[in-house]
């Protein structure tokens, strides 16, 4: 892959294509966790970690091990399996070195290993047929997409908490929703955008 290639794909993971706001993929977390600006960046670098070590490790499954045994069939089965080790890995990780954001992602935590944003980009990978590099990117990029659309929604609704003159109708999850279709509206302008390089 060449240099202008890897931009390419970083941008377009990050912005054209954000799992978030363009794909629709892991909103279960996004939305669950962006009550506070703390616990998003915590779920958004967890998310980031686990999306890249599991691009690795699925690419290396893949070509190594599924393909040479003609298991492609098996892809999902085994890219799940690599993710709960992993998600269950930053699970212990963070209770044992920041049991603040441990506590702070409760239940959402375990969630990762479901979060359908994480099996997508290993199964994007595949699809699109990336090699090593290109899967690093996509994985890595993939999530700092996922923490920049959280943190960004996170700050949104903590000021909306705390300044917001909303009508009663609209007060917590209804205003979540119209600011999130909001945000995803501006991110679609960035899909008009072209990359030459």
């Amino acid at each position: 892959m060449s240099f202008g290639e890897i931009v390419s794909l970083a941008l377009g993971a990050i912005l054209i294509e954000n799992f978030i706001f363009s794909q629709f993929l892991g909103i279960c977390p996004f939305m669950g966790v962006s009550k506070k600006v703390d616990t998003a960046v915590g779920m958004g670098i967890a998310v980031t970690f686990v999306m890249t070590v599991a691009s690795i490790v699925c690419y290396i499954v893949n070509e190594f091990l599924l393909v040479p045994l003609g298991l492609e069939f098996m892809q999902t089965v085994a890219y799940i399996l690599v993710i709960a080790s992993l998600v269950q890995f930053v699970e212990m990780f963070l209770q044992k070195m920041i049991p603040s954001l441990y506590q702070a992602l409760g239940i959402y935590l375990p969630l990762i290993t479901t979060n359908c944003a994480v099996l997508g980009v290993a199964l994007l990978n595949t699809q699109n047929g990336y090699n090593f590099i290109g899967s690093v990117v996509y994985g890595f990029t993939g999530g700092i997409g996922f923490l920049l659309a959280i943190v960004l929604f996170a700050s949104v609704r903590e000021r909306l908490d705390l300044t917001s003159d909303c009508p009663k109708a609209f007060e917590g999850f209804p205003i979540a929703l119209v600011t999130a279709g909001l945000i995803a509206l501006a991110f679609m302008g960035f899909s008009g955008l072209s990359l030459p390089l």
